[in-house]
């Protein structure tokens, strides 16, 4: 989903639920019921920038080792059309929770209950007997997906801290290209991931939307200025890519389909988006504008990385900066919106979460109760990255297992719910059948890759490892 996404719809969502009982709440926040349109919403320009908010996140960085996993040729190509198709599925949501509206005469229908109102209405007796758990299914993934980019961002952490601890004797004020010499790190990645754990269950302690918005804010301001650093260092003495392929192996595109995926995991806020905004009929326009900024950031800062870094390119863009303090303080800065942006992505699955637990004890123990598992996932975020310390293979099998039923698969097969009793064409049908198998695919192999990877020694895995670079 996103690195900077979030804030602003959760912030509206606990204002307008404070009333409601802890499980109703729940709902509201995971479904993201949000005020009616024209209620004080969205302009344009404010759902423009909150669509991309919700699109640049982690994966961004880690596109040009997707590229390396792909082919110079193969590797922007099948980018676009990922994007294509992902912006399709997510029309495609928005067309079913539009029909299921007028329908039911709701004024919003959310990603969980289209899916739990399309199986109630479906022929066949077994799925509308548990629609319900269409709703839980979309609600567990979404939780998956939200822990694990929470997952993500320690090891982004770990990995630029470790870089920028133990380079800091030899940092210089000279910017050069990074030489592959491989340093034998001082601390474990782990022992740097355990450091920042009690800052960051500090953070989630912080319950205030209105202080969260801030943290927002100065994620934002990190994260730009650390891109425009970003891209202003790849596009200078690009090497010719005479000896870059331009297909590679197929078993490490499979790694590739995961972590595009993954990038492109924003399908779940278009409706609370649409949502929000004055004129909704609008939404299509922003979307469109939104999704082709994104997708040829996407392509571009992928391609330009992959050409300017070659095979030395690393799981994450900035692991392959220069060591000096100019772009040592990019790490920095993009760690920083990290950092922040963690409470915000960490929100969605504790309002899931918390409220349950709460109820389940005395009004006494609520504090110590909503305190203790905040940090109990938060602990489980940081265990599972100590677990599983390889950025770049954990990305792509989060895209592979979560993001592809989530952004394809679903999205496809509700089209086909919803709308075949009501003289669906043969070829939509076809269409989504595709979409279905492909991401079906995907998911399977893809995850089938990325596990097989991560049982293998760092120094003979396909994918790059993270690592300190002189």
């Amino acid at each position: 989903m996103s690195l900077l996404g979030r804030d602003y719809n959760s912030e509206l969502n606990s204002l307008d639920n404070r009333s409601q009982s802890p499980s109703e709440s729940s709902n509201s926040i995971t479904s993201e019921n949000v005020h009616p349109a024209g209620e004080a919403g969205l302009s344009t320009m404010q759902t423009l920038i909150h669509l991309l908010k919700c699109n640049i996140g982690t994966g961004l960085m880690g596109l040009p080792l997707a590229m390396k996993n792909a082919g110079l040729l193969v590797g922007p190509v099948s980018l676009l059309a990922i994007g294509v198709l992902t912006v399709h599925c997510m029309v495609i949501l928005l067309n079913c929770a539009q029909h299921l509206s007028q329908r039911l005469q709701k004024t919003f229908v959310n990603y969980e209950e289209a899916t739990m109102y399309s199986l109630e209405t479906c022929p066949n007796t077994w799925l509308r007997t548990h629609a319900v758990w269409g709703r839980y299914t979309v609600s567990f993934l979404l939780i998956i997906t939200q822990l694990g980019f929470c997952s993500v961002y320690f090891m982004f952490m770990a990995d630029n801290l470790q870089q920028m601890v133990e380079e800091a004797h030899v940092t210089s004020n000279i910017c050069q290209p990074r030489e592959t010499l491989a340093l034998t790190p001082i601390l474990d990645i782990r022992v740097y991931m355990l450091t920042i754990l009690p800052f960051l269950i500090l953070l989630v302690f912080i319950q205030n939307l209105k202080v969260l918005s801030v943290f927002s804010t100065l994620a934002s301001i990190t994260t730009v200025g650390s891109m425009a650093l970003i891209f202003e260092y790849i596009m200078q003495g690009i090497p010719y890519p005479s000896n870059l392929p331009l297909m590679a192996n197929w078993k490490t595109f499979l790694l590739f389909f995961g972590t595009a995926i993954f990038t492109f995991e924003g399908v779940g806020m278009v409706l609370p988006l649409k949502n929000q905004m004055k004129h909704p009929q609008q939404f299509s326009f922003v979307l469109y504008l939104g999704m082709s900024i994104v997708i040829i950031l996407y392509i571009f800062l992928g391609t330009l990385g992959y050409m300017k870094f070659g095979s030395d390119t690393q799981a994450s863009i900035t692991l392959n900066l220069p060591n000096c303090w100019l772009y040592q303080s990019v790490k920095l800065m993009y760690s920083i919106g990290i950092f922040f942006t963690y409470a915000l992505q960490f929100h969605v699955p504790a309002e899931i979460i918390i409220p349950f637990a709460v109820s389940q004890v005395s009004e006494s123990w609520a504090l110590f109760a909503d305190l203790s598992v905040r940090s109990a996932l938060v602990c489980l975020t940081c265990v599972s990255a100590i677990l599983i310390p390889r950025l770049d293979l954990v990305i792509s099998l989060l895209g592979s297992v979560s993001s592809s039923v989530l952004a394809l698969i679903i999205p496809a097969l509700l089209e086909i719910v919803i709308f075949y009793s009501e003289d669906m064409s043969c070829v939509t049908l076809a269409k989504d059948i595709m979409i279905s198998i492909l991401g079906l695919l995907g998911c399977i192999f893809g995850t089938y890759q990325a596990l097989y990877e991560l049982t293998q020694p760092i120094n003979h895995s396909m994918a790059n490892s993270t690592g300190v670079y002189a």
